[in-house]
């Protein structure tokens, strides 16, 4: 009996140990992670999504907000969703008009335009399908390649197209509206990509806070995450919170995902720089908007981003920056990103 006793309490302590153990290396890598890091890098170029079915969803005249951006701004790197359910609303009869007046306008000031094609594109509900090709999973991928080959076909030529971004985020299956994931359709419409222009790179990207990066990393010759700091969030009955997490967090992924693939190309694709909120924005009181997102918090991102130390960081906002000075009367944002992008322009 006191044998079994001392063999237990020996137990104990050894499990007490790798208990200790492992609280303190958690303590250790969060510590590390909320380390100041490094400066803030200078030689960042930004850029900017647009989407111009988001600023005709804030009631803007989206070709007046997109020349902002390009002339009052100064955005000289555009990342353009390309919308399925627009493009070819009807099966066969493509809408090529909005894309080709936003890369028209963006080559007269020579800006270089990411075009984010597939299923999947930047901006709610993520997945933009037109409803002819909801049939059947058959008829949606087929269709889609064949919709994508017409994209790269079209602006293969055009030099103002900087590389192909296929699909956005698309290991980040639990968020957005969208048909289950297919890794394999995934990889195939890589290739099919590839074949079609063997003259620019592809981005994959990745949730930088959800994710491990290393499926969408080892499949792009480009890898882009996103970057949030200030979000709701429906866990714990609905709460605004921001992320435990600093430069160094980013950092250490970055390290481990060229350890484990052959990625060397890493940018910031999708910085905040507009409120996460409960709800649609337009609805939302701006009191409550600027619990996540205002002129102060925007600066605080853009050096939080360049600490990361990746070469390119693109903005996710400017149309409601322009809401918030021609529909509110608030034009603090618009001004502080103009300000932050000819900083950094010199």
């Amino acid at each position: 009996m006191i044998l079994r006793s001392l063999r237990w309490k020996k137990w104990l302590k050894v499990l007490g140990g790798i208990i200790l153990a492992m609280v303190l290396l958690v303590v250790f890598i969060f510590g590390y992670f909320n380390l100041p890091g490094s400066p803030p890098r200078k030689d960042v170029a930004l850029g900017m999504t647009f989407s111009y079915r988001y600023a005709e969803s804030l009631g803007l005249d989206w070709q007046e907000t997109y020349r902002a951006l390009l002339d009052d701004v100064g955005v000289k790197k555009m990342r353009l969703p390309v919308y399925w359910d627009l493009v070819e609303a009807e099966s066969g009869h493509y809408d090529w008009s909005a894309l080709d007046w936003q890369l028209a306008e963006a080559r007269k000031r020579d800006a270089d335009v990411i075009l984010t094609i597939g299923q999947r594109v930047p901006r709610w509900p993520e997945c933009h399908i037109p409803a002819w090709a909801k049939e059947s999973d058959e008829k949606r991928k087929s269709a889609l390649l064949h919709f994508m080959g017409k994209v790269v076909e079209r602006y293969k030529y055009n030099p103002t197209v900087a590389m192909w971004q296929v699909e956005n985020e698309p290991f980040l299956v639990f968020f957005g509206v969208c048909p289950p994931f297919d890794k394999n359709f995934l990889d195939q419409e890589i290739a099919f990509v590839k074949g079609l222009d063997q003259t620019r790179p592809i981005l994959l990207t990745d949730s930088g806070e959800l994710s491990l990066w290393v499926s969408a990393a080892k499949r792009g010759d480009i890898f882009g995450t996103t970057l949030y700091r200030h979000i709701w969030t429906h866990q714990f009955g609905g709460r605004y919170i921001t992320y435990p997490i600093g430069p160094n967090f980013f950092r250490t992924k970055e390290f481990l995902v060229r350890l484990l693939t052959d990625q060397e190309h890493f940018i910031v694709i999708e910085l905040q720089a507009e409120p996460w909120a409960n709800g649609w924005i337009a609805d939302v009181p701006l009191e409550e908007q600027f619990r996540t997102m205002d002129e102060t918090k925007l600066r605080e991102n853009v050096d939080y981003a360049k600490r990361v130390g990746f070469p390119e960081i693109y903005l996710w906002g400017g149309e409601w920056w322009y809401w918030m000075k021609t529909k509110k009367d608030y034009p603090a944002l618009w001004e502080t990103g103009k300000e932050i992008f000819q900083e950094q322009a010199q």
